[in-house]
């Protein structure tokens, strides 16, 4: 067999694949290329087209907030061959390795950048489904690492691929592996859409109420201020000035140290626990934990110190401009996050309006303007405990808690589901890809929970 000498292909074949499933070289049945390398002097702010980066793979998904830009002039001339088009998949190349997106109509246009490499199949024989969930399979995965270069970071490229093999069942195999594992990751992105929907509910009060302060400003002016009574009946009915400028009568303003204790619980000597679950800044996106990775307590980084509980909002200090913010609800007893983190616990005010409060966009600019450092910029738990909030009054508070602390729950349970979905997903892809269990049985299965 041509294939035979290969340890990787050895490796392959030895691992328990169904030798009537073909193990065939990956760039004979996938299109790959590489990006360009775009300098930072290359960058515009203003207009100009997206190119995507290791840090817009999140989710599954292309997040274009995190995208710079080039010229339109730059990216449909000289990186014209690097433009993208609908349903390639986007992989890591360096860094957290083969983390893979998705591009969606709604990315485009964009184009490639460095350390990202594009993939699709080449034909028919491959499906671009089964491709998807076989980059993410231990079997490519175990394949880039053993090639992949870099004693500071690890990266690969188009060489690498070149060396490297696809387990390719039958057709209608891949189509039904691809299925059961895509019902899976449709529930999933189905819970983060509603999220989405949650979050935006909770924003929308959180604006109307004290930032726009609708409601006083309607009983100011004598107009209906759309609440039930007795809601409406907790608002003041006019403005005095403040540090911030013009807030409802009878409120004030202080500093967040006055609202929350930062960084309240650290690992000590008496930590009860021999093994814990980490929580980095690389793990957290915009509200979304996306990883957690265990390690003995005396093996962990040495960031792994700041504890949680429920009801803390943890914010990453580096890169305020990602919004690499999370809340927390329910977290195992042994959850640890990175020292990289501000860790906010209420404490004058509920969950729900402290979370609200530091992820406004307002906040956001006001923790970048702060930001020191070119290459990590990054803020001071000092920048937190001064910033300036609004204060209402403990009814409205609780109002306010009584109508968001639900949908901030039901998000919570959301991304709970999804943590077990994807657990489920990741246990039954290399019993799929091998052969050890039948398509059927993963259908039984997948059916039970979605």
């Amino acid at each position: 067999m041509a294939n035979s000498g290969s340890p990787i292909f050895e490796s392959l074949r030895d691992s328990g694949i169904p030798d009537e499933w073909p193990i065939v070289p990956f760039e004979d049945v996938v299109f790959f290329q590489e990006g360009p390398g775009i300098r930072n002097w290359q960058y515009v702010y203003e207009g100009g087209i997206p190119f995507v980066n290791i840090r817009c793979l999140i989710n599954g998904r292309l997040d274009r907030g995190s995208m710079n830009r080039v010229s339109e002039e730059e990216a449909f001339g000289k990186y014209s061959h690097f433009q993208l088009d609908v349903n390639d998949f986007v992989v890591s190349s360096s860094g957290t390795l083969g983390r893979l997106a998705t591009v969606t109509p709604e990315d485009l246009p964009c184009i490639l950048n460095t350390s990202v490499i594009r993939m699709r199949p080449r034909d028919g024989r491959l499906d671009r489904d089964y491709l998807k969930f076989f980059i993410l399979s231990d079997y490519y995965q175990t394949q880039i690492r053993s090639l992949a270069t870099g004693s500071v970071q690890l990266n690969y490229g188009p060489s690498h691929l070149r060396q490297m093999f696809i387990v390719l069942p039958p057709l209608p195999v891949q189509q039904r592996i691809a299925d059961v594992l895509g019902k899976l990751d449709n529930k999933i992105e189905l819970n983060r859409r509603m999220n989405r929907t949650l979050e935006k509910m909770a924003a929308a009060l959180f604006k109307s109420w004290f930032i726009d302060f609708d409601p006083v400003h309607a009983k100011a002016e004598s107009r209906d201020p759309n609440l039930p009574a007795e809601i409406a009946d907790l608002f003041p009915d006019g403005f005095e000035e403040s540090d911030l400028g013009p807030i409802p009568k009878g409120w004030t303003v202080a500093p967040m140290k006055d609202l929350a204790v930062v960084n309240a619980r650290s690992i000590k000597k008496d930590y009860p626990h021999t093994r814990i679950r980490y929580v980095d800044i690389s793990s957290v996106s915009q509200g979304n934990l996306d990883q957690t990775t265990t390690y003995d307590l005396a093996d962990a980084p040495s960031r792994a110190k700041r504890m949680v509980q429920t009801g803390d909002t943890i914010w990453s200090c580096v890169r305020p401009n990602r919004k690499a913010y999370l809340y927390i609800d329910r977290p195992a007893d042994n959850l640890v996050v990175s020292t990289g983190f501000a860790v906010l616990s209420p404490r004058a005010v509920p969950a729900s309006y402290l979370h609200q409060c530091v992820t406004t966009q307002v906040f956001v600019d006001y923790l970048t303007a702060y930001a020191t450092g070119a290459a990590y910029p990054a803020v001071k738990v000092d920048t937190f405990k001064t910033a300036k909030m609004i204060l209402p009054s403990k009814s409205i508070l609780e109002a306010f808690h009584d109508l968001v602390g639900p949908l901030r729950a039901r998000s919570a349970h959301n991304q709970r589901q999804n943590r077990r979905l994807a657990c489920l997903r990741d246990t039954l892809l290399p019993k799929l890809l091998s052969g050890e269990i039948e398509v059927h049985e993963a259908e039984g299965m997948v059916e039970e929970v979605v």
